[in-house]
């Protein structure tokens, strides 16, 4: 399906979120799809701060989603543009509707409108605002209650149809007749957040809205609204919600959570553009694609109806695919800041790249590869093994092959694996015993871990003075 065409205007996009928490993978995706679509069609990326809801909103949330963002590595092409600093356009818009008759005041109190609905339920109609203030040819306003300040509502069409060809979900309409006329101010003169959210579409001149299915409601209440002030609506795709592995509305305990956590848990930004694209959108069997195809690929069209389902162990097979894609030395200075926050000195120990070379192949995170590299970099104490460990497989017999182990290796001509390998395999014939019998020994008492990597790399890495001064130890 195109949905651009020459002579259409350049695309432009929008990530509106607001800043009362952080940036949660719903908004991520919706922020990754805007993103790429703009990027898509050469378009621009804007970034919007609705940031209007005062009591909620704070600087921190705002930081946590500009960090999240850049993280992505979604950097906007205008913007961030704040709500707040917009009040007086909102106001002066306002201020045009009541005196063109497209907006009115409205004096009816929260009481009256809640007796207003409960009669429209008791005569099995839907609850709504009746309409008391409205005005029409040849109707007389009641007089406005002395003291009481008013709201403004929007003069909703009275009939017809709104519909719009959603880019997700085909055309969907709504009869005017559901609609209430709705407030657009408070009685405090602020703005309400779907008015706000019109004007900045018109102002900043969105061609294409995609964000959360639950938002279609407010959509043809907004187009209503562009279409009086004589602005033309966007293209809006509502994406369908993001589900927890048990088919339930994620939240905490799936992982809905900062995307930041994720940065924190040693996921790679790389892997969560890739793993969020493709919740709720798809190119073919692709799994696997990197930033450019996805850019490529992406015009609007193979968004899902149905829900996507967040997958943990989906995350981390594409997130093991991506670290396998980096060297060790680009991973390195990713790693060396967690294992020194972990208590890890790395200049006691073997080269970083050296050991990651090792480790990686079997990672599925950064923090993973961190904890597993503690066996090189953890300061390490020969009495402090697990006294079960050490009484489990370190007794008097297995000291003795230690032993010999120890001094036919510092004979050894060179300290590889291949040599400490094969050493290994000559010490298991010279004693008639199995590789579990050498081996997990060798691991409690050079690591006090009873499993390692294999271990004839662990003590090549570990290096000849240290395994020695271990054996030496037990």
């Amino acid at each position: 399906m195109s949905t651009h065409t020459n002579d259409a205007p350049a695309v432009r996009t929008r990530f509106a979120p607001s800043p009362t928490g952080f940036l949660h993978l719903g908004g991520a995706r919706t922020a990754l799809f805007s993103w790429a679509f703009a990027r898509h069609f050469g378009g621009t990326f804007v970034l919007r701060i609705e940031d209007t809801d005062v009591e909620r909103s704070t600087p921190e949330a705002v930081q946590a989603i500009l960090d999240g963002m850049a993280w992505l590595g979604f950097a906007p092409d205008e913007g961030p543009f704040y709500q707040m600093q917009r009040m007086d356009r909102y106001r002066e818009v306002i201020a045009q509707m009541l005196a063109s008759g497209q907006a009115y005041h409205c004096y009816s109190s929260p009481e009256e409108i809640d007796a207003m609905r409960e009669r429209a339920r008791a005569a099995g109609l839907k609850p709504r605002y009746d309409g008391t203030w409205r005005p029409e040819p040849g109707k007389e306003l009641p007089q406005p209650p002395e003291g009481r300040r008013p709201v403004v509502r929007f003069r909703n069409p009275a009939d017809g149809v709104v519909s719009w060809d959603d880019l997700v979900k085909g055309t969907i309409s709504f009869a005017n007749t559901e609609l209430d006329d709705l407030i657009i101010a408070r009685p405090d003169g602020t703005p309400t957040y779907n008015f706000c959210v019109v004007v900045d579409d018109w102002d900043m001149r969105i061609t294409h809205v995609i964000r959360g299915d639950d938002h279609v409601n407010n959509t043809p209440r907004q187009i209503n609204i562009l279409r009086a002030l004589g602005a033309e609506p966007p293209r809006y795709g509502h994406v369908p919600m993001i589900l927890g592995p048990d088919g339930e509305k994620l939240s905490k305990r799936h992982g809905a959570v900062s995307v930041m956590q994720y940065d924190d848990q040693g996921y790679l930004p790389e892997a969560m553009v890739n793993y969020l694209a493709r919740l709720g959108w798809s190119h073919g069997d692709d799994e696997l694609f990197s930033r450019e195809q996805l850019i490529g690929w992406f015009d609007g069209s193979h968004l899902a109806k149905s829900a996507a389902q967040w997958d943990p162990k989906k995350l981390n097979w594409v997130n093991a695919h991506y670290l396998r894609q980096l060297t060790p030395e680009q991973l390195g200075p990713r790693v060396a800041s967690r294992i020194q926050r972990r208590g890890g000195q790395l200049e006691q120990g073997p080269a970083l790249p050296d050991v990651l070379a090792l480790l990686a192949p079997r990672a599925e995170t950064l923090e993973q590869l961190a904890d597993d590299a503690m066996l090189f970099y953890a300061p390490f104490d020969p009495a402090a093994v697990d006294p079960a460990l050490r009484e489990q497989h370190l007794g008097d017999g297995v000291r003795v092959v230690l032993r010999d182990f120890a001094r036919q290796a510092d004979e050894l001509p060179d300290w590889t694996a291949e040599h400490l390998g094969a050493l290994m395999k000559s010490l298991l014939k010279q004693h008639q015993i199995k590789m579990p019998q050498l081996g997990i020994p060798l691991r409690v008492a050079v690591t006090g871990r009873a499993q390692t990597p294999a271990i004839d790399a662990v003590l090549a890495l570990l290096g000849k003075h240290t395994v020695l001064s271990r054996l030496h130890a037990i």
